[in-house]
């Protein structure tokens, strides 16, 4: 028989799946068809910035929550195309839900966003079934504390004494955050990211041309100027955090190529621990330009769906770590895939959390308790994030040493706040809609 490098990419990439799948399934038996799909809605909140809630309600009482990468009015229309072939449905046949929805389904495009979040619900609700965790049900663990990074950085890079100080308050903060990443063009500040906004213009990374908030989707083409000024920038905070602190930049795929291979060679110097998303978040040839083009490491992913939409990142290796959302890249199941298809080319994944809810955050969790080549999660606790600690009912979760526990409990492990819920409705939602 002749086999193509397809083939065996193909093959091996089942391999590790059908191990984890295959447990999943011998701890699931036992509670097969036994519950059933009564509904599944969506809800907004105010300080959710990129996503909403979904909530899956079953004839056993049980509830599985969710989260969704688009606004809750456009989950709900996309939910309704979907919930016909989910209402009456075992919540535990995971992989056969997955595949339907993910799937290319005439008349419509699959929405990999909308199935993210009703992946997740459904593993929160095979969790609260099984009455184990959901890193449990997926083969973990195979770490407890998940190491997580945060943002940061004072109003101006230029002043190393503000640099100094803003960098001594991080290092005496109870969260030990041992990496932060530094937006360009965009506000950051405080603890852990969680102070002031830099005025317009003054930002992280920012300043001369391109250098403030970008008017759209794609900069302006920057100048030497700003490469100059990101350099001393960078060199001001690795001065100021020491060589025990990664520092690393955020983009938004606002770039170009020229932009991107300068913006690599001013920070290169500092030892960035990456550059995240400079170049359009669409595999194209710029990237592989770009990798031949620089020594700092790249990183990307956070709007990359399915393992499909990785595998040029990783064919081509041009990524040094992939950073997908579990509430974008296809939930639980699907990121799980992703990480099965990195670890063939020994590709570390971290996990994308932005302006979400606990939710997300915790999914994150246990992927990062039960995937091999894991890296890092991105911090969403604190005033930065609008103190989402408070969704979780009980005491509030808190990162310390720069690490978080996955949580213990049945499911995702996280009892909401109804009363906080209910507070941070967005304007025109009604409670679970």
């Amino acid at each position: 028989m002749n086999l193509t490098r397809r083939d065996l990419i193909r093959m091996a990439t089942a391999l590790p799946a059908a191990a984890w799948m295959t447990g999943y399934r011998a701890l699931a038996a036992p509670a097969a068809k036994l519950v059933k799909i009564t509904g599944i809605k969506a809800m907004g909140l105010d300080n959710v910035g990129d996503g909403c809630l979904v909530r899956i309600d079953t004839d056993a009482g049980l509830v599985g929550y969710g989260e969704a990468g688009l606004p809750a009015a456009a989950a709900r229309e996309r939910i309704a195309m979907i919930l016909p072939q989910l209402i009456g449905q075992d919540p535990l046949a995971i992989e056969r839900h997955f595949y339907m929805m993910s799937t290319t389904q005439y008349s419509f495009m699959a929405n990999i966003p909308t199935v993210s979040g009703i992946d997740i619900a459904l593993w929160d609700l095979a969790g609260k079934i099984t009455g184990l965790p959901v890193y449990r049900l997926l083969g973990g663990p195979i770490r407890k504390d998940i190491p997580v990074y945060s943002h940061g950085g004072p109003r101006n890079l230029l002043d190393k004494a503000e640099c100094r100080a803003w960098a001594d308050q991080m290092k005496a903060a109870p969260e030990g955050f041992t990496a932060f990443k530094f937006g360009f063009g965009t506000p950051g500040g405080g603890r852990g990211g969680d102070g002031a906004a830099a005025a317009p213009g003054a930002a992280p990374g920012g300043g001369g041309r391109g250098g403030g908030r970008p008017t759209g989707p794609y900069n302006p083409t920057l100048d030497g100027a700003v490469f100059r000024r990101t350099a001393h920038e960078y060199a001001n905070l690795r001065e100021a955090l020491g060589e025990t602190i990664d520092i690393a930049m955020h983009c938004t795929g606002q770039f170009d190529t020229r932009s991107s291979i300068g913006l690599c060679k001013a920070i290169e110097p500092c030892d960035p621990l990456w550059i995240e998303d400079p170049l359009t978040v669409r595999y194209s040839e710029a990237w592989l330009e770009l990798k031949r083009s620089t020594r700092v490491p790249l990183l990307a992913g956070e709007k990359v769906e399915l393992v499909e939409g990785f595998r040029p990142y990783l064919d081509n290796q041009v990524l040094d770590m992939i950073h997908p959302d579990v509430a974008y890249s296809g939930g639980i199941t699907g990121c799980r895939k992703i990480a099965d298809y990195a670890a063939l080319t020994r590709t570390p994944m971290g996990m994308h959390s932005g302006p979400c809810s606990l939710i997300r955050f915790y999914a994150s969790m246990h992927m990062g308790a039960a995937v091999e080549n894991f890296f890092k999660v991105e911090n969403v606790l604190g005033a930065f994030r609008g103190f989402k600690e408070k969704m979780a009912q009980g005491p509030e979760p808190a990162v310390r040493k720069s690490v978080f526990p996955v949580p213990e409990g049945p499911g995702l492990g996280l009892d909401l706040n109804e009363d906080w819920l209910r507070s941070h409705l967005a304007p025109g939602e009604k409670w679970w809609a």
